[in-house]
């Protein structure tokens, strides 16, 4: 039975995986040929208008207070553990928490909606303000459902049942952007985008909701409130809280200071350049978002830092595999990519773009490290120097975008990522977590001989190439993998590596 059940979490967790990548090639694939055509069909005001309300939501969801990971990091425990009640006495817990978290997020959406004129008037037409008052209120609806009802697809992660999960993200890609394609060709403005996003994200969590009840048997017990269970859970949530905190400002805050000091016009730029970081960062987060429920039980088993660490240094070199291939192709194609896919007015995009994506990858490749400590609850030091750096990061973007606009900001987060995710956690890794850092660089820099040669070459070869239509730059892409792929198969991955890519293959032509 328990060998079963090995096979079978050994299964979804390659699955979920597997998965994971599907559902960002399709979401990517979907907004690289969707998103050009929303951009035209909004226009660059009404883009801008329709990032800024969504950062503006966003700042909103840090009410979560870390509980969505806690809820997956004690479920994992007490799955192992074999406490049932247990897990259904926490459930309700949860749900009556984030019931509480919703009146908190309706009230503060409230005191935004009604100062929408004294905090963005200075730098937006009347117009803009008329139109994003509505867009506000119904994003915050949106919000205050999520909540309560985001504890059930807290629990199918729990329960490692990815293969589920991910089918019906898929879904909702395809089904969303048909849809919103469908709206903008008649005519439609951010505000149906808006409504879209309301109800394909309300969909989504009746299923998650109907599959804990049906496929997993989940029981909701609202018994005896456990205030001595809670409080260890809230000094767990709140350094995921405050890492939460920390992502808001170095992400969201870029598009409220712009908004503030320089319109929407910037904001969109600057929206694209972070679509773009969004779309870089989940290759990596793929791998790593679904390992939470099996690093949380070699922690409760007792392995030993050696497999920790080894794990660790596995993980960030497959996800080099793939960001290798993405950085060095944005270098060498970017800025024509760029001016085909968004159009005039996003040129600056390109020099914003790499300045994300440069000092990103590092965390990226070791975002292992974050699930680490999570499931140790160790987020302690990360979360207050996370603090720190964002302050350092926020006062920076407010100096530098006043003076030198869009780039100003992206340079301002670029230096936040250099200094503590880089530099500090590097040092903390190996210093108190026993990761072998040393080993971990020594494998990433040999990795990287072969591709960075190559881009240099593949700069100077397409510098003068005129690239100007999709077919042009498609065919020069194509030309570029068809150098690079064989090169870093032989120069960088491993035998490991070799055999997960030939593991893969064999299972879809055996289909």
């Amino acid at each position: 039975m328990t060998e079963a059940k090995n096979i079978g979490g050994a299964r979804e967790l390659k699955a979920g995986a597997v998965l994971n990548y599907a559902v960002i090639l399709l979401n990517n694939l979907l907004g690289l040929l969707y998103m050009p055509y929303m951009l035209r069909m909004l226009g660059q005001s009404e883009y801008g208008l329709y990032s800024l309300v969504a950062s503006v939501i966003a700042y909103l969801t840090v009410l979560d207070l870390g509980f969505t990971n806690a809820v997956i990091r004690y479920t994992a425990r007490f799955r192992a553990e074999g406490k049932v009640r247990e897990q259904y006495e926490m459930f309700g817990m949860f749900i009556l928490i984030y019931s509480a978290i919703s009146l908190v997020a309706l009230v503060a959406g409230g005191l935004l909606y009604a100062n929408v004129e004294q905090v963005f008037g200075a730098k937006m037409t009347a117009e803009e303000l008329l139109k994003m008052k509505p867009m506000l209120l119904l994003l915050l609806f949106n919000l205050v459902v999520t909540f309560p009802l985001s504890v059930f697809s807290s629990i199918v992660i729990a329960y490692e049942k990815f293969i589920f999960q991910k089918l019906l993200v898929l879904g909702r890609i395809l089904l969303s952007t048909a849809v919103m394609i469908v709206l903008l060709k008649f005519g439609y403005k951010a505000m149906a985008l808006v409504v879209v996003q309301t109800v394909f994200n309300i969909v989504q969590l009746a299923a998650n909701w109907a599959f804990c009840r049906r496929k997993l048997k989940i029981k909701v017990i609202f018994g005896k409130f456990r205030f001595g269970f809670f409080k260890e859970v809230a000094l767990y949530s709140f350094w995921i809280l405050l890492n939460t905190l920390m992502d808001r400002i170095y992400w969201s805050t870029g598009q409220f200071v712009l908004g503030a000091v320089s319109g929407t016009v910037a904001i969109a730029v600057f929206s694209v350049a972070v679509r773009l970081e969004q779309m870089y960062m989940s290759f990596s987060t793929a791998i790593s978002s679904v390992f939470l429920p099996k690093v949380t039980s070699m922690v409760a088993n007792g392995e030993g830092d050696r497999a920790i660490s080894d794990l660790f240094i596995r993980t960030g070199r497959i996800q080099y595999c793939v960001l290798a291939l993405v950085l060095t192709g944005f270098i060498v194609f970017g800025k024509q990519f760029i001016a085909l896919w968004a159009g005039p007015g996003y040129e600056s995009a390109y020099a914003v773009s790499l300045i994300f994506f440069v000092p990103m990858t590092v965390p990226l490749i070791q975002n292992l490290g974050i699930t680490i400590l999570q499931a140790k609850g160790m987020m302690r030091f990360r979360s207050l120097m996370y603090v720190g750096v964002a302050a350092f990061s926020l006062v920076l973007q407010i100096v530098l975008s006043k003076r030198y606009g869009v780039e100003g900001c992206a340079w301002a987060i670029a230096a936040g990522l250099v200094l503590g995710q880089i530099i500090i956690m590097n040092i903390y890794y190996y210093k108190v977590q026993r990761i072998d850092i040393p080993r971990f660089w020594k494998e990433i820099l040999r990795m990287s001989l072969a591709p960075a040669c190559l881009c240099v070459i593949a700069c100077l070869v397409f510098k003068d190439m005129q690239l100007v239509s999709v077919w042009r730059l498609l065919a020069a892409i194509l030309v570029y993998c068809a150098v690079y792929l064989p090169l870093f198969w032989f120069t960088a991955m491993n035998r490991y590596e070799k055999g997960l890519v030939r593991e893969f293959f064999c299972k879809i032509f055996r289909r």
